[in-house]
């Protein structure tokens, strides 16, 4: 758990003009920490590749604070290194180096199933979201979406109606406000039994280029994405694309050939990178094998790492049980290249990792 003074320097840093997220995870890596990096002269700040005039922001990190203070159980924030942060998350290119999250944090380790469609669906689209939504987080999947209007509340509503349903909204805002402002009712009983998710900070309006953004994120956490309708030229199929790129399972369900909003979903199957959905059971039987390794993960999440040393067992946790990049780790993680493999290798001495080809490595306990 990071300091409260590095937890600052890090959002005024984030949050500083000309600061991306690439480049904000590199800056890290370079300086080791946030505080080295603001308290370092201005010839270590330019070697380091900021500009003569950079400055920290730390007015809007202090407004972000002052919000995570109202109410600490249900204001958190998550960097890419916090024991909370998602792991699903961590295994994409472009991983957002910090989350804003209102509601249920513990929802980011339970399995998801993303699922995706038209805002302006049919009536017969929603009701069959609404359906699936349901059935899904009866069987023990949170259901993940966008918060928008049409299928994406659709999926919020029929999660939240099941038994000990769970739902996250993944938003492209900030997670103190609502879009579109119909769903603020909506947003609210997410809040009170599930999560509101934002790589956005406070305050941030909805922007058109946002949306495209935090749909990363939607497939990003999900072990597969459900399109229920869609046309030929929409978000949902960036989704799609999106979740394919990163190795998730796409699903689509089939409608009219005179529905417009079917034609997406049409032209995912017949070009084979989605499996035709008639039923949860459909989806239930694909993602099988990844649901064991959920209840296999969880069942180990209490090992006892005590013939490990402290800090290799924080890196353990941070590794998945699918094979990632070592580099692809290294990035993510506040150590040198020369700490790193010392503690890799003692992580292979007490068989708690196993080496793949590619310079590849997956956690095993």
């Amino acid at each position: 758990m990071i300091s409260e003074q590095e937890n600052r320097a890090r959002l005024a840093v984030y949050l500083s003009k000309g600061i991306g997220r690439k480049a904000f995870l590199e800056l890290m890596s370079l300086a080791g920490s946030a505080q080295s990096l603001v308290t370092a002269n201005a010839s270590e700040q330019r070697h380091w590749g900021l500009a003569s005039d950079w400055q920290a922001n730390w007015q809007q990190a202090d407004q972000q604070l002052e919000w995570l203070a109202l109410s600490p159980k249900q204001h958190r924030l998550l960097w890419w290194d916090d024991v909370n942060y998602p792991r699903q998350l961590q295994q994409i290119d472009d991983l957002p180096p910090v989350l804003w999250a209102r509601g249920d944090v513990s929802l980011l380790s339970a399995p998801q199933i993303a699922m995706v469609g038209s805002r302006n669906a049919t009536t017969g689209g929603q009701k069959i979201a609404q359906e699936f939504a349901q059935g899904l987080a009866e069987s023990g999947l949170c259901v993940t979406s966008g918060l928008a209007g049409g299928i994406d509340a659709a999926a919020h509503m029929g999660a939240l109606a099941a038994h000990m349903g769970q739902t996250i909204a993944v938003v492209g805002t900030g997670v103190d406000l609502v879009y579109p402002a119909r769903n603020k009712s909506l947003a609210e009983s997410i809040v009170a039994s599930g999560l509101m998710l934002s790589e956005f900070a406070l305050g941030a309006r909805a922007e058109h280029w946002h949306f495209p953004q935090r749909n990363r994120i939607i497939s990003g956490l999900s072990l597969g994405v459900l399109v229920v309708e869609a046309a030929e030229a929409s978000g949902s199929l960036i989704t799609a694309g999106l979740a394919l790129e990163q190795g998730r399972e796409v699903f689509a369900i089939p409608g009219s050939i005179h529905n417009p909003l079917a034609k997406g979903c049409h032209a995912l199957i017949k070009k084979g990178q989605a499996k035709l959905t008639e039923t949860v059971q459909d989806i239930l039987t694909e993602l099988a094998p990844q649901l064991r390794r959920f209840v296999q993960s969880s069942s180990q999440s209490d090992t006892d790492f005590s013939d490990l040393s402290p800090t290799a067992a924080a890196l353990l946790k941070q590794i998945p049980y699918d094979p990632i990049s070592a580099d692809e780790l290294l990035m993510n993680c506040q150590l040198s290249a020369s700490e790193f493999a010392s503690l890799l290798m003692e992580l292979e001495i007490s068989d708690s990792v196993e080496n793949y080809g590619g310079n590849k490595i997956a956690r095993i306990r």
